[in-house]
């Protein structure tokens, strides 16, 4: 992740180095094991989870990224237009809307990884978890939740009725949630 890793700032710089306390060695260690065809971010912010995301991607496969704001007005992103290709596609789009979540529906319905890292306000990820109890997936995916450790999202991490499991101890310092969702 050392290209990643080139693209920030001290102190910002060592955070793709800080193992166990960030998640970008993880979530970039669990594509390389489970090899996903099709990898939804929700929440693109700066950019470093689908760059993670993307560094060990298998051939054929693709990283689409959500945000409802664009990608060039996020302060200090670290993406660059170069970044999207065949691989990575930004797509501006509210899925807690069910316009959008309904334009969204096969891309949802391919999903293998989904990576939620949006807004940990209480009650985004609770829109997403119901639009993954509506979405019947082809091949039930990993969902991997960020900060689920932050106050707003404890209860939110507890109510989920799928396997699932805490990997803070490999993850983030303010956690982190894989569900099985099966």
């Amino acid at each position: 992740l050392k290209a990643i890793q080139d693209r920030m700032e001290e102190p910002e710089r060592t955070y793709i180095k800080t193992f166990p306390g960030e998640h970008y060695r993880l979530l970039n260690a669990i594509v390389k094991v489970i090899r996903p065809k099709t990898i939804i971010e929700i929440g693109t912010y700066r950019g470093l989870g689908c760059l993670t995301l993307k560094a060990s991607l298998p051939e054929g496969s693709k990283v689409i990224t959500y945000d409802i704001f664009p990608w060039e007005e996020i302060p200090g992103t670290h993406l660059k237009k170069e970044d999207w290709d065949s691989r990575m596609e930004f797509r501006q789009k509210d899925l807690c809307n069910p316009k959008d979540a309904a334009e969204e529906r096969d891309t949802l319905l391919a999903a293998d990884l989904i990576f939620v890292d949006a807004a940990k306000d209480g009650h985004m990820e609770r829109e997403f978890i119901e639009l993954f109890k509506r979405t019947p997936f082809k091949n039930p995916p990993i969902v991997i939740f960020d900060d689920i450790r932050f106050p707003e999202m404890c209860l939110i991490w507890r109510d989920i009725e799928k396997p699932k499991l805490d990997i803070s101890s490999f993850g983030h310092w303010s956690g982190t949630g894989m569900v099985d969702w099966v």
